[in-house]
């Protein structure tokens, strides 16, 4: 297993913390079974102190008080109690005290005197402090004791018990024992705690690495389908049905990068596509009109231009093929601005007064087609002039150029409608076939190239439209009517954004 892989790092993580809890746990609980075991020592010594009957503490209090704390022997409470009854023989603990103890006495004067000794060094009981005593006096049934540690000896834990008879104070016992059983007992508990927790470490390591296996199957999975996605391979998804919920919004997450980076390279393909079309159409649009004007140069070298007829005629063409190519380098130097930096000014204004204005140049391009205006007034609206006239008379010249002379009908239109303003361009014209409708608004693109090209068309002036259109923040479509006859519908916000 690898020291970086997810699978190690929340495995030592999780066993770091799990001994970490033990560390913790193992700490209070020695803490917690230290406290428990010495006080319960100590009322286990305070309930023997207090089973001696009260006039043999008075009989040992006299007897300090005559005698002095010197001569007490190493047995005076034995010898107080009665040896047949308590005691087991001289220098000896009463026997309902545990071995290894020492009995002392501290009295109202302040004088510690020894009554039993039978601790295995030997050693002196340890005299505390003043305050120690006196707390000890002023309590009341509660367990006094203190755990020290000498230099000269083990550490040793003191009981201190104050007397009283008939309500008068007489001193206070002390009782000092050896805590190395007690402290034997904690060593055995810890070293039993310590076996339990390194049990439990192996038998979680065992259990984890298994849950942890079964839990990293789906990102194993979703790291096996990442590793076949590629940028000729962006169909491939990931499951997003797991059973785990961050397993499964993460694959849906990424599911939803991979279909906005298919969209982007079929966007970039389809735009490279495009691209290579537009360059291929330009330069045989552009070439059209040179060929033609390299023919009649030839013509007019090989000694045509001695033929006035001729001369004229050829002049005439090259002149109508230099006008068509001028005008296709302008449509193009057009649609390179409005890619580039496209620049509008747009001013408030009322829509059907400018179409208004434009009625005669309309009339005039129709020549003897009929012409209807239907314009609703005060439809105003934020618009570039200059360029909403160049949109008007594309459409309008598209309608007159895909409708017969005599009988064409052209019909402009301006209403209200879905919360903006739609301007209409319809003609009775001979239709569009429904397979060139999505493409009608293409660069270079033709339903009828033959009858394009006879007006001079190349295929740029509904992409210049759409392109203006939205460029004033507006929507362009087109319909097409069995019964013959094309429409273009133009929306524009109101008012329009900025």
């Amino acid at each position: 297993m690898k020291t970086n892989s997810l699978r190690f790092k929340l495995l030592s993580r999780s066993l770091l913390l799990m001994a970490g809890l033990l560390v913790i746990i193992g700490l209070f609980q020695y803490v917690f079974m230290q406290d428990f075991l010495y006080r319960n020592k100590a009322l286990s010594v305070q309930s023997q102190i207090l089973a001696i009957p009260p006039d043999a503490w008075e009989r040992l209090a006299w007897d300090i008080k005559d005698e002095g704390p010197d001569k007490m022997t190493g047995n005076a409470l034995g010898d107080a109690l009665g040896d047949r009854q308590f005691g087991n023989g001289h220098g000896r603990t009463p026997f309902f005290f545990l071995q290894d103890s020492t009995i002392a006495f501290y009295d109202t004067y302040g004088t510690l005197s020894v009554l039993s000794n039978s601790s295995i060094d030997g050693q002196a009981p340890p005299k505390l402090d003043e305050k120690d005593y006196q707390d000890a006096l002023r309590s009341k049934h509660e367990v006094t004791f203190k755990v020290i540690e000498q230099a000269t000896s083990n550490e040793q834990l003191i009981v201190l018990q104050p007397m009283k008879i008939r309500d008068q104070l007489l001193g206070v016992v002390q009782v000092s024992l050896e805590t190395k059983p007690l402290r034997d007992i904690l060593t055995r508990q810890l070293l039993t705690f310590l076996l339990i927790s390194l049990l439990a470490l192996i038998g979680g390591l065992l259990a984890f690495i298994s849950v942890l296996r079964k839990t990293l199957v789906p990102l194993s999975k979703m790291v096996e389908t990442v590793e076949q996605i590629d940028a000729g391979n962006l169909a491939v998804r990931l499951p997003s049905d797991q059973g785990q919920e961050e397993i499964d919004r993460l694959a849906d997450s990424f599911n939803g990068m991979l279909e906005r980076l298919e969209t982007s390279f079929e966007a970039e393909k389809e735009a490279k596509e495009r691209m290579r079309q537009f360059v291929a159409d330009a330069s045989h649009e552009l070439r059209t009109p040179l060929t033609s004007i390299h023919g009649f140069l030839e013509v007019l070298l090989r000694g045509a231009m001695n033929q006035p007829d001729k001369l004229n005629r050829s002049l005439t063409s090259m002149y109508t093929e230099s006008e068509r190519m001028k005008k296709l380098i302008q449509d193009l130097l057009q649609l390179a601005k409005l890619d580039r930096s496209p620049n509008v000014q747009l001013i408030e204004g009322e829509l059907d007064e400018i179409i208004k204005g434009m009625a005669p140049q309309l009339r005039l391009l129709a020549g003897n087609r009929k012409v209807s205006l239907k314009l609703t007034s005060n439809l105003r609206c934020r618009f570039d002039e200059d360029k909403m006239k160049q949109v008007i008379l594309n459409l309008f010249h598209n309608a007159v150029q895909h409708t017969d002379p005599e009988q064409g009908d052209i019909q402009v239109t301006l209403e209200n409608a879905s919360g903006g303003v739609e301007l209409s361009v319809r003609d009775n014209g001979s239709g569009i076939p429904s397979e060139h409708l999505p493409k009608l608004f293409d660069r270079f693109y033709r339903s009828d190239s033959s009858r394009t090209r006879k007006y001079g068309g190349a295929g740029l002036g509904l992409a210049i439209t759409k392109s203006l259109v939205e460029l004033h923040g507006g929507a362009i479509r087109v319909e097409s009517f069995a019964e013959g006859g094309t429409a273009f519908y133009v929306w524009f916000p109101q008012p329009c954004p900025e």
